[in-house]
């Protein structure tokens, strides 16, 4: 179950297994449960044995109504196969007689009608009457589409829309948020310009990424994470921080306790910290219940949070920080909160 939790804290996974269950879904839909089905296909798509049989319709149905002008449609309809079949019917006519057979094909390659004579008779066999009846075309339904098929497409638009804008909110505009340079990116403006942190004291090598994360008060879906990407643009893991903990009720929500975390791809588990205000570091019974989170700090101006992992270290420093005024216990939420999160790798 914390697996779960765990992948569940990053939006590229979430939106990855989105898609994934949405295709299963629609094969499932388009191959079981309403399959495509070809229906009033031309003459000339059908099969050779059926183009045979067609083309025999057309020969009887001549013989009875004498439509030239029908025949020549029909036997058209064919297309670059009817010379052929109708050489195959005359040299195997089987029931039908070779004057209908010549008959039709006089009046379906010059235009014009045979001289009708009389089909010798055999005595003692009596000539069939044959009956065709004449295939209708199809009747286009009017109003284009059936109503399902626009209503099933209706669904797919919005669906794929919706899929999309949540994909932009969880992941795009965090990640693009926090892009500013290789080593160097904002996730959100503070009320005023934070400054990042200067790694460069001899012997210290410079964080291969920074970022910055942003709350205030009215912030109620805080929940800041990054792409940690090498030099050579190679995905490395993901950092962030989140809502912990809150304290008292109403609108807006006044935050406690907020998460770091650190996602290592080449780790099992994500390590998390947890970042308390004074009143729930100090309070023993709010203290333990986050103990379950993350490792409990309590948040200073300028303090600093570190988290390791297999690969990769995180520094989490608190750039400016103030609590909230109310009646809640002095120095029990956040009124604003700035952390700056680098990340080096680990030899």
């Amino acid at each position: 179950m914390d697996t779960v939790k765990e992948y569940s804290k990053r939006p590229l996974f979430v939106g990855i297994a989105g898609l994934l269950i949405g295709l299963i879904l629609g094969l499932i839909y388009a191959w079981l449960i309403n399959p495509v089905e070809w229906t009033d296909a031309p003459v000339d798509l059908l099969r050779p044995d059926l183009q045979e049989d067609y083309m025999r319709m057309a020969i009887d149905s001549y013989t009875v109504n004498q439509d030239a002008a029908l025949a020549q449609t029909r036997y058209e309809a064919i297309g670059e196969n009817k010379e052929n079949i109708l050489a195959q019917i005359e040299a195997n006519p089987g029931e039908q007689s070779p004057q209908s057979i010549a008959a039709f094909k006089a009046v379906v390659t010059t235009g014009v009608p045979a001289v009708a004579t009389p089909p010798a008779t055999t005595p003692g066999v009596t000539t069939p009457m044959v009956t065709s009846s004449v295939p209708a075309a199809p009747v286009e339904e009017e109003g284009g589409f059936p109503t399902w098929t626009i209503v099933i497409l209706l669904i797919c638009v919005l669906g794929l829309a919706l899929g999309g804008g949540l994909f932009y909110l969880l992941y795009w505009r965090n990640r693009s948020g926090g892009q500013a340079s290789p080593a160097k990116r904002e996730a959100q403006p503070a009320e005023r310009q934070p400054e990042w942190t200067e790694y460069a004291a001899p012997g210290e090598e410079p964080p291969t990424v920074q970022f910055m994360a942003s709350y205030k008060l009215g912030d109620d879906l805080f929940d800041d994470s990054f792409s940690i990407d090498s030099p050579t643009g190679e995905f490395l893991g993901e950092c962030g921080a989140g809502i912990s903990e809150t304290i008292g009720v109403g609108e807006p929500k006044r935050v406690t306790a907020f998460e770091v975390w650190l996602f290592d791809k080449n780790d099992i588990q994500t390590v998390t910290k947890v970042l308390m205000s004074a009143h729930a570091f100090l309070d023993d019974a709010t203290r333990q219940r986050l103990e379950s989170k993350g490792d409990p700090v309590l948040a200073e101006p300028g303090s600093e949070i570190v988290l390791e992992t297999q690969t990769l270290k995180l520094v989490a420093r608190v750039v400016d920080m103030a609590y909230g005024d109310g009646a809640l216990p002095e120095q029990s939420f956040f009124d604003r909160l700035i952390l700056e999160l680098s990340v080096w790798p680990r030899s």
